[in-house]
């Protein structure tokens, strides 16, 4: 499945432990198991302090960065992930224990971690630099797929004599076997170099084309073969009017990396102030509190 779910810094999922008391959790016939078992319980197990270092780390979060996620936010990046499944969505959460509630929590723990990795991750202008090699602006192209090779010579022969937007469009819905965009002309949503729908040939292809311009010869994927043409594409420029989308791409790039997130993730809690109660669990932040945190991979 897409790569959705939440994976704050190795933290798994969250659940509420019960607090020190007799409240009867569970009452068998063979006697009851109360609140203060079941913590005795769990935080000697592994899930138990991962949980307890996720509870930490969304308490400290939320107070540094709770005021720049919003609930508008969070249901925006809900929306896109339903619209994105359909009508397996609900399935899908089901499949990974989770609700429409629980999912949303989940998504503005990740929406707060991406605010300290933002605070406290350094973007150097090497890292800029780094990024500008890759950094592709949106580009809106129509495109034209078919399965077989003679074909997209028949598409290529017809568009030697005419190559404007509105003969591919009429030979997009005549040929193309993309029953997503072929009654729109074969026209696709914007992309930049950091869309992961379509393969590497095809993106390749796409950004060396000008505006009017499309592929003479058609690009073989393990779709069929691709003929593509420009609609818009901006220019790439200079790298000076792009920082604010380079820096996002890194972003975006940081919260998959491990050793950026354990680096944020420390400097986040060493500003927290967090102190631990219980002597059995004194040293379940180490990997984070005695290790420097003063490196990221942004800068790198």
């Amino acid at each position: 499945m897409k790569k959705w779910l939440i994976a704050l810094a190795g933290v798994l999922l969250t659940f509420t432990l019960a607090g020190c008391g007799s409240k009867t959790v569970a009452s068998t016939n063979g006697g009851k198991i109360t609140e203060s078992q079941y913590y005795s319980s769990m935080k000697g197990t592994s899930s138990g302090k991962q949980v307890l270092q996720q509870m930490i780390l969304n308490k400290v979060l939320e107070k540094d960065y709770g005021s720049k996620v919003s609930k508008k936010a969070v249901t925006k990046q809900y929306n896109t992930y339903k619209s994105q499944y359909g009508s397996s969505f609900s399935t899908v959460l089901s499949q990974n224990g989770l609700t429409a509630t629980t999912f949303k929590e989940q998504i503005r723990s990740n929406l707060l971690l991406k605010e300290a990795v933002k605070d406290k991750a350094t973007i150097t202008n090497a890292a800029l630099k780094k990024q500008w090699k890759s950094y592709e602006p949106k580009v809106t192209v129509q495109h034209i797929l078919v399965a077989k090779k003679s074909t997209a010579e028949t598409v290529l022969k017809a568009l030697k004599k005419d190559s404007s937007e509105s003969n591919f469009t009429k030979l997009a819905k005549k040929y193309s076997t993309d029953s997503n965009s072929k009654s729109n002309g074969g026209k696709l949503s914007a992309f930049d170099n950091t869309n992961t729908s379509y393969s590497s040939k095809f993106l390749t292809a796409a950004f060396k084309l000008k505006n009017g311009e499309y592929t003479t010869s058609a690009v073989k994927t393990s779709s069929g073969y691709e003929i593509i043409r420009m609609i818009k594409n901006p220019g790439k420029g200079k790298m000076s009017d792009h920082t604010a989308d380079l820096k996002k791409q890194i972003w975006d790039n940081d919260m998959s990396d491990s050793t950026v997130l354990h680096n944020v993730v420390a400097k986040v809690l060493k500003s927290g102030n967090v102190k631990i109660k219980d002597n059995d669990l004194k040293n379940i932040l180490s990997s984070y509190l005695s290790t420097s945190s003063s490196s990221s991979s942004s800068s790198n």
